[in-house]
């Protein structure tokens, strides 16, 4: 795999041969900044930690450079933060077990940029992972919705034999309770060890520096498994809401915009507006 990146960092932590620790993927995570692995893509890394059978591969497309810092953490400048996430980043990867972490070093700026999507063609077609997990069409954050764009675009660069089975856009900032039914899915999170808050106190700039993810994301997905569905018991402890991404690979005629513009029409039905 040929990658051009500002900045790039492999890592594999078993140490197979890099190469190999790309085909070998079965789940795949794409995710703005550190940390962002560790929520959107949980189930992919809850999934290769349990299995002999399964590996996941992460990738982080900018460097969390501009990201808010309090504490311990408040006087450093911009380089050093970015070098101080990209190690969280692989400390968390080592204790996941992933079986490869890549942070191609872009900008926040550049989420959108040809560069970059080149770089996830590449890394797509290399891994050719079964389900992939990757930022929501309508995050309330501007980079973490350019990049979810910047993934479908790789994604179309690359031969239908490629193509993953599934493609889920999940949720960080917004929730996606209000998604419509027919384009939302359910990701259910079994985690009987607690890895997933112990993975993102791995991001102690964020957790320590004053955003306290590993309760709130774990909250979250507790709420969600209760309150998705009002006229059920519960059937799961807890859950990830997603929009399910695939029909934007099926159907060529179908871009982005449309189909955020089919979701919002449908929930306005919903409302009897």
């Amino acid at each position: 795999m040929q990658l051009h990146c500002p900045a790039l960092d492999r890592f594999v932590p078993d140490g197979t041969a890099f190469d190999a620790a790309a085909a070998r993927t079965t789940h795949l995570g794409i995710g703005a900044h550190p940390d962002d692995l560790e929520i959107i893509a949980i189930p992919g890394i809850l999934a290769a930690y349990a299995s002999a059978d399964a590996w996941f591969t992460g990738v982080v497309a900018c460097d969390g450079a501009g990201s808010p810092r309090n504490g311990r953490y408040a006087d450093l400048s911009d380089s050093e933060m970015a070098a101080t996430r990209r190690e969280e980043q692989r400390q968390a990867a080592a204790l996941g077990r992933y079986g490869l972490q890549l942070q191609l070093g872009f900008s926040s700026a550049e989420a959108r940029s040809a560069d970059l999507v080149d770089c996830l063609a590449a890394v797509l077609l290399a891994c050719r992972p079964g389900t992939l997990f990757l930022h929501n069409l309508a995050d309330a954050h501007a980079t973490h919705r350019a990049l979810a764009r910047s993934t479908l675009s790789a994604l179309r660069q690359l031969p239908e034999d490629a193509w993953p089975g599934a493609v889920y856009g999940v949720e960080v900032w917004r929730s996606l309770d209000w998604l419509p039914e027919r384009h939302r899915v359910a990701l259910p999170i079994e985690d009987p060890t607690g890895l997933q808050a112990q993975l993102l106190r791995c991001h102690d700039s964020q957790v320590k520096g004053g955003k306290r993810y590993d309760t709130a994301i774990l909250a979250r997905q507790q709420a969600n498994a209760t309150l998705t569905e009002s006229h059920g018991v519960d059937n799961m402890a807890a859950c990830l809401l997603a929009m399910d991404l695939a029909p934007l690979l099926e159907n060529a005629e179908l871009d982005a915009d449309r189909f955020l513009a089919d979701c919002l029409e449908t929930f306005r039905a919903d409302l009897g507006l």
